[in-house]
């Protein structure tokens, strides 16, 4: 039929990916590959795996919740590369590879021999993609680098709190995953380029640049300023907003609040939320009249709209500002949007069932596409797919699989 979709399976089939990274920075990128429909799959070390099955488990022996998280969709392969049998295999997968990841520390890839020359050498198709704290090529390229520490010196902490407050870290981990998801960017680009050039190509992405990105507006008011960006608590980074905090709201509970913003644009907003407040009086007032007029005076619009959020739920306050053209949003914890029904028939959060970790519900992969579909599986237990992989991939049989996994090389 003229005009009718032909279903191939999901965007990234037949995509096939060496996964060599732990933690989550990497993890985020691949598992972002494999919800796309990438063949993801996760080479580790033979006796731990990824650090973080165990680094963060509440039961010793059992793959941390953390692990899980990271490493939905993925298949598990051990292959020891510091043994010339391990090596040697690892070379023919990639031969057959589009992608290979690592995010090991500083120098280690290197010394596995597994550098991008080297692999580029074996395949000069493939996308060999790197995520590190810094730049190689800089002052800080040898070292270590976490979330925390991306956050910290890619400037999120320094416009994180409260006036004249310490900085704070932000909750989201913008360091580790939010570098994942720029690589995954990148990893995809590279994959369109190489339809025209037939080559591959090396993508890095330094954490620290990754979280500078994610900053970019700090560097409006940097602009606006000349100095470096203030922390202002739950205000507009651009200071030219009132109101735009979190109100408290009946109940009293640590996240019973509503966060309530008025743009900067107009004063559209801030009549409206007058109605809805029922302070029609105040629309004329020469105190309010244009954005910048409203800032002078945010201790003031902070404690009117207080009085009036306290006597409301969270909830009630969202759904009354927002039915009225006000943008509000209700300050819902995990536990909230975890069991939140739309959010699970949506597919934001979907229960899997683990081998040993039993019913388990994660965040599930947010962009929707009319044409690709992937169901979430659960993370691999450690080398689970041995067998499959180095089957499918090299053309071993059970039994000389059983055989690397005696000598040491898997």
């Amino acid at each position: 039929m003229e005009g009718a979709v032909t279903r191939m399976g999901p965007a990234l089939a037949g995509v096939k990916v060496l996964d060599l990274t732990q933690f989550e920075a990497g993890p985020s990128c691949t598992e972002t590959l494999a919800w796309l429909g990438a063949d993801v799959i996760k080479v580790e070390e033979p006796k731990r795996g990824d650090q973080g099955r165990g680094a963060s488990t509440d039961v010793p022996g059992l793959d941390s919740y953390y692990f899980l998280l990271l490493n939905a969709n993925k298949r598990s392969v051990t292959c020891n590369l510091k043994d010339e049998r391990g090596r040697a295999n690892f070379r023919r997968m990639l031969e057959q590879a589009d992608v290979v990841i690592e995010n090991f520390a500083p120098g280690v890839i290197e010394r596995l021999g597994f550098g991008y020359e080297e692999v580029r050498e074996i395949n000069p198709r493939i996308i060999y993609a790197q995520i590190k704290g810094f730049a190689p090529d800089g002052p800080y390229g040898q070292y270590l680098s976490f979330d925390m520490i991306a956050q910290a010196t890619g400037g999120a902490m320094s416009t994180t709190g409260e006036v004249a407050g310490r900085p704070l870290r932000p909750g989201p981990t913008i360091g580790d995953t939010g570098a994942g998801l720029h690589t995954a960017i990148g990893i995809l680009a590279a994959l369109v380029q190489r339809g025209t050039t037939g080559r591959g190509q090396h993508v890095e992405v330094a954490m620290q640049e990754a979280v500078i990105n994610f900053a970019r507006i700090s560097y409006a008011r940097q602009a606006v300023t000349g100095e470096p960006c203030e922390r202002v608590g739950n205000q507009s980074t651009l200071g030219a907003s009132a109101p735009s905090e979190a109100y408290p709201c009946k109940g009293g509970g640590p996240n019973d609040y509503c966060y309530v913003y008025t743009s900067r644009a107009g004063n559209a907003h801030w009549q409206r939320l007058l109605s809805v407040i029922e302070r029609e009086d105040l629309q004329d007032d020469p105190r309010f009249a244009t954005p910048w007029e409203r800032v002078k005076y945010r201790e003031l619009i902070d404690s009117m709209l207080s009085d009036w959020t306290r006597q409301r739920t969270k909830t009630e306050v969202m759904r009354s500002m927002e039915e009225a053209g006000v943008p509000a949003g209700a300050v819902f914890d995990t536990k909230e949007l975890s069991e939140d029904q739309h959010l699970r028939r949506r597919g934001a959060f979907v229960t899997v069932d683990h081998p040993t970790r039993g019913s388990f519900t994660l965040p599930g992969w947010p962009v929707k596409m009319s044409d690709t579909e992937v169901a979430v599986t659960a993370a691999p237990l450690l080398g689970q797919h041995n067998e499959s992989v180095y089957g499918e991939w090299l053309g071993y049989s059970p039994e000389q699989v059983s055989e690397l996994r005696e000598q040491g090389a898997i």
